[in-house]
C-alpha cells in the first residue's frame, strides 16, 4: 500500500475543511497542517505590533523574524506564535475580519507557502486552505474542493462561535462569509478556485462524519 500521499482540501470559509481534515489525518495517522491558522497567526502578530495590514514590507519583515508553530495535542492542533499559545486568540472576530487582507499579500503568501511546502515534503499530510490544490501542493495525490451554502456555513460558524463563547449574529455572519468568498475569489494572488483535478464535495446536507468518511474512502483508494 502506498502510504505517504498528500491530501489537499480547499474551499471557502465555513465549509468545515479544518474539522474534516483533522479527522481524516487522525484516522490515517497523517500530519494535519492548518494553513488558515498560519495566516490568522500572522494577522494576530501584526495587530499586536500595530503594523498596518496593507504595509507589505513591514509584514514581510515581521514574518521573517516570527516563529509560527503548529503542534498536535490530545485536544487538537495548537498554534504558537513565538512560543505563545494563540490557538483561541486567533479565532476572534477581529482576526476573522482582518485575515483576508493579510492573506491577499504576495510576500506574506510567499513566505508561508514555502513553510507549508517544507512541512508537506515527505507526504503523509492532510493540508487545508484555499489554494492548496492549485498552488501549494500541485502534485497532491488527492484533491478535494469542499463547499456548502452560505446559510449552512453561517450556521456552522455561529455554532462554533457559541462553543468558544464568542457572540455572533446570524445575518451578520452570512454577510461576512459572502464578502469573504468574494475577496478570496477575486484576489490577484492565489485566488480561491477549484483545481482542475479536484473532486467537488457539497457538504450542505452532510454531517462532518459523513464528509470525513467520503474523503477517507477516496484516500484509501489512492493509497492502494
Amino acid at each position: 500500500m502506498k502510504k505517504n500521499i498528500q491530501i489537499a482540501i480547499d474551499g471557502p470559509a465555513g465549509a468545515g475543511k479544518s474539522t474534516v481534515a483533522k479527522i481524516v489525518a487522525e484516522k490515517l495517522g497523517f500530519t494535519y497542517i492548518d494553513t488558515g491558522a498560519m495566516y490568522r497567526a500572522t494577522t494576530y502578530k501584526a495587530l499586536k505590533e500595530n503594523i498596518k495590514l496593507d504595509d507589505e514590507k513591514k509584514l514581510e519583515e515581521m514574518l521573517l523574524r516570527t516563529n509560527i508553530d503548529l503542534k498536535p495535542s490530545p485536544n487538537g492542533q495548537l498554534v504558537f506564535v513565538d512560543g505563545e499559545d494563540v490557538t483561541e486568540k486567533i479565532r476572534s472576530n477581529e482576526i476573522t475580519a482582518n485575515v483576508p487582507q493579510v492573506a491577499a499579500l504576495g510576500k506574506v503568501r510567499e513566505i508561508l507557502v514555502a513553510k507549508q511546502k517544507e512541512l508537506a515534503k515527505d507526504g503523509a499530510v492532510v493540508m487545508d486552505g484555499r489554494d492548496i490544490g492549485t498552488h501549494v501542493l500541485k502534485d497532491a495525490e488527492l484533491k478535494i474542493f469542499m463547499s456548502a451554502s452560505v446559510e449552512e456555513r453561517a450556521r456552522r460558524r455561529q455554532l462554533d462561535n457559541e462553543k468558544r463563547g464568542i457572540p455572533s449574529d446570524f445575518e451578520k455572519l452570512k454577510a461576512e462569509i459572502a464578502l469573504r468568498d468574494q475577496k478570496d475569489m477575486e484576489r490577484e494572488i492565489s485566488p480561491l478556485v477549484q483545481a482542475n483535478d479536484a473532486i467537488y464535495l457539497d457538504t450542505t446536507d452532510l454531517t462532518i462524519d459523513e464528509v470525513a468518511e467520503k474523503i477517507l474512502s477516496m484516500a484509501k483508494e489512492k493509497m492502494e
